[in-house]
Formats: structure tokens, C-alpha cells, sequence
């Protein structure tokens, strides 16, 4: 049993469906409906009664729900205790989807190094969904994501845009396509793809690109940087925000190059994310105001 399954019920209550919870969570519905379908065999009861109007508890649900609400209070208040002794943590924890790394993240990191020797930064890869999820739960205290234009930051959460730009076509140096001003979704459906794994955000541009004509060749990886790389080995080509590739090191020195989209549907942006309350340390502080500085003098530039 797993503290998410018992939110996801409460959220289902609450709204009135499977769907409708997993937009209020910023979780896919199948994420839900399967969590819940695995609590229900582990508890060997049905807890919903599903209908084509929504969902709502069963009998069994209704008898449950005080002893899982009763839980996850319990767990509320081991958090607000645990958050009291992170106040005097050395360690920053961020959820980042790799965008921007070079010329943002990883600057902020060395400046907060510089001012505080002894902070430990904990960095690690995930998905927006999971970044968001972290964050809500106490386990990390910032998170870069990518948002399209339109995107709202999810709910309960903060967010400061530090970059704004455009999707770009990643090609190997020498490719063909470099000849051109910018490339268009057919010359992409033509080159073996390199797409990010669904719960990526360029998963679903290059969905909303393509539409259902998608490449024949279509390999799929984690986050930017193993993309980049692939792009640079000659596997494929890729679809990255151009602040993901600016001044990269493949980019520097020249094992890879972008193009813009042509007709590209939308515009994407990079934000911080945090939660919207006091608490944070010392050092997270400083992690947050190296990086709002950091994306200011990137705009000035």
C-alpha cells in the first residue's frame, strides 16, 4: 500500500471521478484507475462503485475512508515534523527534466557552492509529473520543467519563468538538413526520431507536431542530455527546447547543431517550481535566488 493511492481515493471523492481527480492531481488517468484497481485487490474489497457519470465510494469505500483519512493526517504531521529538522539541512534537493543545464542550473549550483562550501546538492532526472508529486510531498524542495505556452503551473505549486523559447529540430553535425533555414515536420517524419518517453513535455510537441503521421523510425530515451547524445552518435534526430542545446557542450564543440520548427505549434518555456509557503533553508534560498539571477542575466544578454 502506498501513500498516493490512499490521495488518489480521497481525490476521487472529492471530484467525482477518475478524470476528473487525475487533472486536480496533474496525473494521467490510467496512473489512477491502476493505483486504485491495485489497492482495491490488496484490500480485497471493491472501494468504488464506477459508473459512466463518475465514480463513487462503495459501501466498503464509506466504511474505509475515516481510517485512510486518519493515515494520511498521520503522515501529514510526520512531514511537518520532518520539515522542522530539514530547516538545519545542508542539502538542496532539485527534480529537474535536464533543460538548460549548462547555462543555467549548473552556474547557480557553482555559485552556491562558492557561497555555502559545505551544501550538498542532490540533482536528480524526472519526469514533470513526478518533479510535481516530489515537491507537493517534501521530498524536493525546487523542480525545472518545461511548460508550453498555455500550460499552467500545477496546482498547490509555485513557479517563476526563468527562460522562454522555441522548440528546435537537434541534428548530428553534417546532417543534410543543416543546409536549410529551418525544418519542417516532413523532413522530421523522413530521419530515424529520437522522442522523449510519454510524461516528457517534448513527448506530447512532438505528438501535437506530428499529429497521427508520426516518423517510421521512432526511438524513444530519458530526458535531454541522453537525447543530445544520441543525436551526436548518429542515431536519429530530436526535438529539445533551444535553451536545452544553447551552449551545450556537444554544441560547442560542434557535434551538434538545431534548426527552428517550421510552423511550430507552440512555444515553450522553462520554470521553477516550488511550493508556495516559508520553511525553506538557508541554502535553498541561495540555490533560488543564484538561479532568478542567473536567468536574469541570461535575458540581459
Amino acid at each position: 500500500m502506498r501513500i498516493e493511492q490512499l490521495q488518489y481515493l480521497v481525490a476521487v471523492t472529492e471530484h467525482g471521478s477518475v478524470r476528473r481527480a487525475a487533472d486536480h492531481l496533474h496525473v494521467s488517468q490510467p496512473a489512477v484507475s491502476d493505483a486504485l484497481a491495485r489497492l482495491e485487490r490488496e484490500l480485497g474489497v471493491d472501494l468504488l462503485e464506477r459508473q459512466r457519470s463518475g465514480a463513487r465510494l462503495s459501501p466498503a469505500g464509506r466504511e474505509l475512508l475515516p481510517r485512510m483519512t486518519d493515515v494520511l493526517d498521520a503522515v501529514a504531521r510526520l512531514r511537518a515534523a520532518a520539515d522542522g529538522r530539514a530547516a538545519a539541512s545542508h542539502t538542496v534537493r532539485i527534480g529537474s527534466v535536464h533543460a538548460a543545464t549548462s547555462v543555467l542550473l549548473l552556474p547557480a549550483v557553482q555559485r552556491l557552492r562558492e557561497q555555502r562550501p559545505e551544501t550538498s546538492i542532490e540533482l536528480r532526472t524526472m519526469q514533470q509529473h513526478e518533479i510535481a508529486l516530489g515537491l507537493v510531498e517534501g521530498s524536493l524542495d525546487f523542480g525545472l520543467v518545461n511548460l508550453l505556452d498555455g500550460d499552467d503551473v500545477p496546482a498547490g505549486l509555485a513557479g517563476a519563468e526563468l527562460r522562454r523559447g522555441a522548440p528546435v529540430a537537434v541534428l548530428p553535425a553534417g546532417h543534410h538538413l543543416e543546409a536549410g533555414a529551418d525544418v519542417g515536420a516532413d523532413d522530421l517524419r523522413a530521419e530515424p526520431f529520437i522522442g522523449m518517453r510519454a510524461g516528457y513535455l517534448m513527448h506530447r510537441y512532438a505528438h501535437r507536431l506530428f499529429g497521427d503521421d508520426l516518423p517510421r523510425t521512432w526511438h524513444s530515451t530519458d530526458g535531454a542530455e541522453m537525447g543530445k547524445l544520441m543525436v551526436a552518435e548518429g542515431i536519429g534526430l530530436t526535438i529539445l527546447p533551444d535553451y536545452s542545446v544553447d551552449q551545450d557542450p556537444l554544441a560547442r564543440t560542434g557535434l551538434i547543431t538545431t534548426r527552428p520548427i517550421r510552423d511550430s505549434p507552440a512555444g515553450v518555456r522553462l520554470v521553477l517550481l516550488h511550493r508556495p509557503r516559508d520553511g525553506a533553508t538557508d541554502a535553498a534560498r541561495t540555490l533560488l535566488g543564484a538561479l532568478l539571477d542567473q536567468a536574469r542575466s541570461l535575458r540581459a544578454a
